[in-house]
């Protein structure tokens, strides 16, 4: 009997066994297929595919896991949109740039510090003969001449170029430094075409160079008929009018003086400026100039004070450095609005002599003090007086050509003093 019983209850143990094991099987095979399922939506996944979703299972644990992997897809699918969407915004304002940078009348190029051309606008390309790509990695030497032989980069500022496929026109190049983290050195190089403007300079030099010249004739022959009134050669003239044949003839001086130095500028930009020099006694020299100038410092109320010194013996071309110290005087008249005298001094420095200009009227401001020497630059616009700005631009240039130097200090309302140097 009891043998009986543990058959049964052996078999009874099998039979359970039998069935556990049978729903187990059942179990994993769900594993296996859920799992199945994941690998294929998570490949899907790896190779673009963002449209794939894991079906809902009733089993709530494995809901979780598909809920998770289903709104992971979702934020992925929402990401490539957006990343889609800026990728074609920033294809729309490459476009745009590119577009922009295409139109301009200025040719870009981008090289490297080899001068090999990375990149090139149309115009450029244009300009240098060369169609589309093909113009990438070659060397600019092949298109560009320089005037200078070594080429500094970093300092290109409107320099006249050359290009060898465009020999009729005129251009300037300059370059800016990019700087990029990648220590890759990199330049951007601007080409201008400066054809018309610099045709359009000649012709206006060349026309003011011929009016000015013109001009002079009737008034040198206006001056001598003043001189010769004034004489009384044409019969005797009263007091009263004398004295205004005195003033057209100060009048008649400035006009000429005003010619005489556009015609003189215009002069130096196609031969320079042409010296006879000759060994200058300044002592002298300056008080014949302070004396010819005394009838306008008189009209002004003001008087012209030299402090002689050391009588200095310099090398100069007397008419063109009288023409300085003319100016510097007269300037100093116009731009005084108080009765205090001008003073003029001599000195010396190591390898020069110096002859000072000094007024204590309005002053120059620090931001014209580096402007007054440019050519067709005028302070004197500002204090409503007449003048062309060439007569200080005029001015440097000869005392340059003399090897020296002018230099200005000023304070506004205090007094402005310039300051010729000449070797000695």
């Amino acid at each position: 009997m009891l043998w009986y019983l543990i058959n049964f209850g052996i078999i009874i143990v099998f039979i359970i066994l039998f069935l556990i094991t049978r729903q187990m099987n059942k179990r994993w095979s769900k594993i296996n297929d859920y799992l199945g399922t994941v690998t294929n939506t998570v490949n899907s996944i790896r190779y673009g595919d963002l449209t794939t979703k894991i079906e809902k299972l009733e089993h709530p644990t494995y809901q979780n896991v598909t809920d998770s992997i289903n709104r992971m897809v979702e934020t992925l699918n929402d990401r490539e949109k957006m990343i889609v969407e800026y990728q074609t915004e920033l294809m729309r304002q490459n476009k745009l740039l590119e577009s922009v940078i295409n139109s301009l009348s200025d040719g870009i190029l981008i090289i490297n510090d080899q001068m090999t051309i990375l990149r090139a606008t149309p115009k450029v390309t244009d300009w240098f003969g060369v169609k589309g790509t093909a113009i990438i990695g070659k060397n600019i030497s092949e298109f560009l001449q320089f005037e200078e032989q070594n080429i500094n980069l970093n300092r290109m500022n409107a320099k006249d170029v050359f290009i060898k496929h465009t020999p009729t026109k005129n251009f300037i190049i300059s370059s800016i430094k990019l700087t990029i983290d990648d220590n890759k050195k990199r330049y951007i190089l601007i080409i201008k075409d400066v054809t018309n403007e610099r045709e359009l300079e000649t012709l206006k030099e060349d026309f003011v160079a011929t009016l000015t010249h013109d001009l002079k004739v009737p008034i040198v022959a206006e001056s001598n008929i003043l001189e010769f009134l004034i004489e009384g050669k044409f019969g005797e003239i009263n007091d009263k009018q004398k004295v205004a044949l005195n003033n057209m003839q100060i009048s008649n001086k400035e006009l000429l003086t005003l010619v005489q130095i556009v015609l003189e500028t215009y002069k130096i930009k196609d031969g320079g400026i042409k010296l006879r020099k000759e060994n200058i006694l300044l002592n002298g020299f300056i008080n014949e100039i302070i004396q010819e100038t005394e009838p306008v410092a008189s009209q002004a109320g003001l008087k012209v004070n030299f402090t002689e010194g050391r009588n200095i013996k310099v090398t100069a071309d007397p008419m063109q450095l009288e023409r300085v110290i003319k100016n510097l005087i007269n300037n100093a008249i116009y731009h005084s609005n108080t009765k205090k005298d001008i003073d003029i001094t001599i000195g010396e420095i190591p390898g020069f002599i110096t002859i000072s200009v000094i007024d204590y009227g309005q002053g120059i401001s620090k931001k014209e003090i580096g402007l007054i020497f440019n050519k067709y630059y005028s302070a004197s616009k500002k204090f409503r007086k007449i003048g062309t700005g060439l007569g200080l631009y005029l001015s440097q240039q000869i005392i340059l050509a003399h090897g020296g130097e002018i230099t200005v200090t000023s304070e506004e309302n205090v007094r402005t003093e310039f300051c010729i140097k000449l070797p000695l």
